[in-house]
C-alpha cells in the first residue's frame, strides 16, 4: 500500500486548533502532511499566536500527488479564496474526486472554486448563508459528508471531523 499523502491548508490567521489537531492526528495515522499555504517556506501565525511554516506553494503541488486536502478555517480561508491558484487546486481535486475537507471557515476556499452547488455541507454559523448561496444543502451538524466532501462547524467538532476524514481514507 502507498502512504496516503494529505495537504492542510492554512495561511494568516489561520485557526491554530483546526490546524494542529489535524495535522498531528493523520500523521498518528500513519499518512504524510504536508502544509500549504499561499506561498512556500512561509511561516503564518494562526489567530491563537500558533507559528506554522508551509513546505508547499501553490506551485509546488501536484493534485494528483495527494489524497485529502483539508482547508483549515479562522480568516485564513477569507483571504486564500482570493488566490487563483489556491483556488484551482481545489477545484482540480474536486474535479479528480479528491478527498476535499473543510472545517469552520473552509467552505470560503470552496465557495470560491464554485463546487459546493447540490452538496451537503455545513460551516461556521457566520457563512451559513454564502454556503447556501453557493448552491449547498446546509446542515447544522458536527461533520456532513457527502460523497468525497467533508465539512464541520468549528474546532469543538474535530474529533468527529478526523474520523470521517480517516474512515474516507480507508476505503
Amino acid at each position: 500500500m502507498n502512504l496516503k499523502k494529505i495537504v492542510l491548508f492554512i495561511g494568516p490567521s489561520f485557526e491554530d486548533r483546526e490546524y494542529i489537531y489535524p495535522y498531528y492526528r493523520f500523521q498518528e495515522a500513519g499518512f504524510q502532511v504536508d502544509v500549504l499555504g499561499p506561498k512556500k517556506n512561509e511561516t503564518y501565525v494562526g489567530l491563537h499566536g500558533l507559528e506554522a511554516e508551509t513546505n508547499l506553494g501553490p506551485d509546488d503541488l501536484k493534485v494528483d500527488d495527494y489524497d485529502v486536502f483539508v482547508v483549515t478555517g479562522g480568516h485564513a480561508p477569507d483571504r486564500m479564496r482570493q488566490n487563483e491558484k489556491l483556488v484551482n487546486i481545489i477545484k482540480e481535486a474536486f474535479e479528480k474526486d479528491k478527498i476535499v475537507a473543510a472545517i469552520c471557515h473552509g467552505p470560503q476556499l470552496l465557495i470560491e472554486a464554485d463546487v459546493l452547488k447540490g452538496k451537503r455541507a455545513t460551516s461556521y454559523r457566520a457563512i451559513v448563508k454564502d454556503v447556501k448561496n453557493a448552491g449547498a444543502i446546509f446542515e447544522d451538524k458536527p461533520v456532513v459528508v457527502d460523497g468525497k466532501l467533508v465539512t464541520s462547524r468549528h474546532p469543538r467538532d474535530l474529533p468527529e471531523f478526523t474520523k470521517a476524514i480517516l474512515k474516507l481514507i480507508s476505503y
